[in-house]
């Protein structure tokens, strides 16, 4: 089985070919191409190949599927014997990429 572990705004996710990855929201368009360069580690079967910090050389294509918002989540802060009370909610906005293929140069 081959996959790479990227790193994506400041987050490493595992991208496998053929499956998709929910990364934070990116500028693409739907449908365009994009590629990530920062391949911290690369698994092909029984070969292994650790950065430090990046794997020269590897690369990953995917393609943007979609752009869509998280689940709800509320944030609520209460104070006893004050009156305070806020309640605030937030959807982390994502972006789907379908990894096509993982390629070391």
């Amino acid at each position: 089985m081959k996959y790479a572990i990227v790193e994506c705004g400041g987050k490493q996710y595992k991208a496998v070919e053929g499956a998709t990855i929910e990364v934070d929201l990116l500028s693409s368009e739907a449908g365009q191409p994009i590629k990530l360069d920062s391949v911290l580690l690369l698994v092909d079967g029984e070969q292994v190949s650790v950065g430090t910090p990046n794997v020269a050389g590897a690369a990953v294509s995917a393609t943007v599927v979609e752009h869509y918002k998280g689940p709800k989540i509320y944030v609520f802060h209460y104070s006893p014997k004050k009156r305070i009370r806020s309640k605030t909610g937030h959807r982390q906005q994502y972006t789907r990429l379908l990894v096509n293929s993982i390629e070391m140069e």
